[in-house]
């Protein structure tokens, strides 16, 4: 009796201290991952006072949290995603989801989403039933509500795709509704004086464009026209003045040629800036449009539409009633048929892919308000135009001369600058692979190529290398592809465009655009402390700052990969800490009208929860959300920590190793390798529990796993083996350091490391099974196939970019050999598992029957999983939990001879199903 008290006490002092030191309670099952809640859509009140966020588990039910920040006062919203919150606080709207449950019984007949309105101010709620989007005037006394149709228009089936669904319109001042029947679009000026709305009815009598008074409750037609359809509702940001597109539909509910139209609120002045009739020859102005206004309001963008692309949508005329059973072009017109070409600019894979956004594409023009006239600037042989706000000039480029080169290289574009007032063309440079930047005010035009940054004077059409000579490289200094190195991109331009912010691997730079040397505003301290400092624009519209303005850095420690905070000051040089830890910092945003910043705080066993501090200073933080603050006391979740070793050339390696809470140094344990190319950045991320393709980190850890995720260094023209050469010393350091046992290491991959895996089993027997997931297995064929989900050719990724081979299979073909798997099955020893989705659009999956039929010629140890209807990635949840389940069971019966799965042993045979 004695002993059993003895052992009784022991145990409770035992949990006692596990609680108070955060020891390990157990397993995460996949019960445990589907339930595990994170955080989704935040908002932040324009105050600063309210936080709103999303909480969704992986599978099931989840809510909405409404917290105040100052007095911590909470509120819920239960299946409420997509938070929004008026700028002063007192309102959120949430959209009120279905059940998970409720989608899963009742299927196509499960209701729509709703939408819940919660008071801040006393916690009392509002339901509102089938709604579609909901959006809340600028002055917060408003909220227009768009529901779906209603079953009783639906069961008319109306062809009419335009038909309009009812508004609630609600004052949240007053409590009172208004209810506004057929409503296909609407818009809040941002002055909140007006609620624009256009009306499609059933029998198109009483269509038109309408305007409510919000100050003084009068409704006031705009425009009205039978069977008229207005839509593109675009207001003036700072004068109430609305532009908008009009439609005639006829007895098939098609649209007529549209116009562009202004009403100005002032005056009551309505004027036509475009007719339906206006474009150049061959060209037309359609409702699919997008109508923009500059800053300024003194122009409008919109776009007009080739007729060519407008008679083809014309073209499903039926067919004459007789029938000639013998008539040769009746016969061949129902013919199904592709025609390549070799002189195709695209593919006919490609084609296809890309014909719906080439058909809808609108060509922009732009409108002067006070001129009255309008002004083509792209067109079929220049299609695309970058939107600016100053007076002068835009962007334009067109890539059309080098479509063909698409399939072997790359992307590249001619650019110009285009005067907006005649549309006259400049070029500024051609075959150029990248984007083009244009000053603020339209002065200057910066682009990368060849490993230096340009400048261009557009006015003066003069070129000046701006990061020649300098002695510190601008082109990425990891860059380990065929392909021309890329730069680190910009930071933004200062007020007036008196210079521009570019960085480098590490630092930021100034470059005065007139004359004057370029200085580091971080003073070259990124790369003497190996610490990657960007600018964090926490202001609204684009990274322009002042010339002396203090700004935000985002710090990331290359060697420690720990995050940090620091600011620095334009035309200055030095930078301070504001914020650093051995942790992972990320900035979410900053409230409109005030100086709170929300951020997030996340370790590889801390939560990414929100935390919100005074200003961007980050000056008295405190913790907002506080999901699972006990990951330790519940589960075995592990830690992480950095090693380091040499690859088979000598080159300076890192990676991650993640060990159990009770990690015994005395003990070896089995490896999960999980990999791709740079993984070590990882060091302080949360591994969120997800059912997919990709393990499950902790579940693993707490199953008494160390999980391995390495860095690899690659080579052009041998990826393979330089993938073998990184990732095995480092499994021999781990073996080394006592961690691993060195019967027990697994090996997972998926895509590109899904190849890597395939391949690396070919090249060693260090591993004890191996999961590959949609893996190339034969590169001598990969390339010559199609990316089904883009259309394009695989040829450009083995030349140029992520399979590193760096030409084409006629130039090297010993290197597709080589570097393929396929090849050297019969070397293979490893236990193989592969996964792949029949419907994969970018490997296409006859890459793993042809590594599982070489396997199996071999008598290799393989089993292949083929999804059914599945992307490179699965999607359906049964087929996600099947495969990780299955993935699990695998490691386990290799790596620790636990179970006897079934499936494993003498795999399944089809009977029906």
């Amino acid at each position: 009796m004695r002993a059993y008290l003895f052992r009784s006490v022991l145990t409770i002092i035992t949990l006692f201290y596990a609680s108070q030191l955060g020891l390990a309670q157990g397993v995460l099952t996949f019960e445990d991952v589907m339930k595990f809640d994170d955080i989704g859509s935040t908002a932040l009140s324009a105050n600063g006072d309210w936080v709103a966020y999303s909480v969704w588990p992986d599978r099931g039910d989840g809510e909405v949290r409404i917290r105040n920040i100052n007095r911590n006062r909470l509120y819920t919203i239960e299946l409420g995603d997509n938070p929004r919150i008026t700028k002063d606080g007192n309102w959120v709207g949430a959209l009120r989801k279905v059940s998970l449950a409720v989608q899963l019984k009742e299927k196509k007949n499960a209701p729509k989403q709703g939408l819940t309105l919660l008071n801040t101010q006393n916690g009392g709620t509002l339901e509102f039933d089938n709604v579609r989007s909901f959006s809340f005037s600028n002055d917060n006394n408003w909220i227009a509500i768009h529901h779906y149709q209603s079953k009783e228009i639906e069961e008319l089936k109306s062809k009419n795709r335009q038909l309009g669904t009812k508004v609630t319109l609600r004052n949240l001042q007053s409590g009172t509704d208004i209810s506004i029947p057929f409503v296909s679009s609407m818009s809040f000026d941002s002055l909140s004086g007006y609620l624009a709305y256009s009306v499609v009815d059933t029998s198109g009598a009483g269509n038109g464009l309408f305007v409510y008074n919000l100050n003084d409750g009068e409704t006031q037609s705009i425009a009205e026209s039978e069977h008229g359809s207005y839509s593109n509702l675009t207001w003036d940001e700072k004068r109430q003045r609305l532009a908008f597109t009009s439609v005639l539909l006829d007895e098939d509910y098609e649209e007529s040629n549209a116009s562009i139209h202004l009403w100005e609120a002032k005056n009551n002045k309505l004027q036509t800036l475009v007719n339906e009739d206006e474009g150049n020859e061959g060209w037309v102005l359609r409702s699919r449009n997008r109508l923009r206004f500059t800053h300024d309001g003194d122009r409008l963008f919109f776009g007009f539409t080739p007729q060519a692309i407008v008679d083809l949508g014309n073209d499903d005329e039926e067919g004459e009633d007789d029938i000639d059973i013998y008539d040769v072009e009746q016969i061949v017109g129902d013919r199904g048929m592709d025609l390549w070409h070799g002189d195709d600019p695209r593919i006919k894979t490609h084609e296809k892919v890309t014909w719906n956004q080439r058909k809808n594409r609108t060509y922009t023009a732009v409108y002067h308000i006070k001129k009255k006239k309008w002004v083509a600037l792209a067109d079929l042989d220049m299609p695309f135009v970058q939107i600016a706000h100053n007076k002068d000039v835009v962007l334009g480029n067109t890539d059309e001369p080098y479509l063909k080169e698409i399939t072997w290289d790359g992307t590249y574009q001619d650019w110009y600058a285009l005067d907006i007032e005649n549309g006259e063309r400049t070029k500024i440079t051609s075959h150029h692979s990248g984007p083009v930047y244009l000053s603020p005010n339209g002065t200057f035009a910066l682009y990368y190529n060849d490993k230096n940054w340009h400048l261009y004077d557009i006015k003066k059409e003069t070129t000046r290398n701006l990061t020649e000579g300098m002695g510190v490289p601008f082109a990425n200094e990891d860059h380990d592809y065929p392909s021309d190195v890329p730069g680190y991109g910009i930071a933004g331009w200062t007020k007036g465009s008196k210079s521009v912010l570019i960085y480098d691997k590490y630092d930021i730079w100034e470059f005065p655009t007139k004359s004057g040397e370029a200085s580091a505003i971080t003073d070259g301290l990124g790369r003497q402390e190996k610490r990657i400092f960007r600018i964090r624009n926490i202001k609204s519209g684009p990274a322009v700052f002042n010339n002396d303005e203090e700004v935000l850095l985002t710090a990331y420690h290359d060697l420690n990969k720990n995050f940090g905070f620091y600011s620095a000051q334009i035309g200055q040089s030095g930078v301070q800490q504001l914020l650093e830890e051995d942790k992972k910092f990320t900035f979410v945003a900053k409230a409109e009208g005030s100086d709170r910043v929300l951020y997030k705080r996340e370790a590889y066993d801390e939560f990414p929860n929100l935390w919100a501090a005074d200003n961007w200073k980050f000056e008295n933080p405190k913790q907002v959300s506080q999901l699972h603050m006990d990951l330790h006391e519940k589960w075995n979740w592990g830690k992480a920590e950095l090693i380091d070793w040499l690859s088979l050339d000598g080159t300076f390696i890192q990676g991650v190793v993640i060990k159990p809470d009770n990690y015994d140094p005395n003990k070896r344990y089995p490896i999960m390798t999980y990999y791709y190319r740079f993984f070590t950045n990882r060091l302080h991320d949360f591994n969120e529990p997800k059912t997919n393709h990709r393990p499950v980190f902790a579940q693993y850890v707490s199953d008494d796993y160390v999980v391995f995720l390495p860095d690899i260094r690659f080579e052009i023209g041998r990826p393979g083996f330089a993938a073998t050469k990184s990732l095995v010393p480092g499994i021999q350091k781990l073996v080394e350091l006592g961690i691993a046992d060195e019967d027990k290491l697994g090996l997972h991959g998926h895509s590109w490391s899904g190849y890597q895996t395939a391949f690396i089993v070919t090249q060693t027997d260090i591993f004890d099974a191996a999961v590959s997931g949609a893996p190339v297995s034969n590169m001598t064929s990969a390339y010559g196939g199609i990316r089904w989900a883009s259309g394009l050719a695989r040829q450009f990724q083995y030349e140029k970019t992520q399979s590193r081979i760096g030409g084409s299979v006629i130039e090297y073909p010993e290197r597709y050999i080589e570097n393929s798997p396929l090849f050297f099955v019969d070397k293979i020893n490893t236990p193989m598992l592969i996964q792949h989705g029949d419907a994969d659009g970018a490997v296409p999956w006859y890459q793993s029957i042809e590594l599982y039929l070489a396997m199996r010629r071999y008598d290799k140890d393989v089993v292949f999983l083929q999804y059914h209807d599945e992307p490179h990635h699965l999607q359906k949840f049964p087929n996600k939990l099947d495969y990780a389940i299955r993935m699990k069971q695998y490691f386990d019966y290799y790596l620790k001879g636990v179970g006897e799965p079934e499936w494993i042993l003498k795999g399944e045979t089809y009977i029906g199903k």
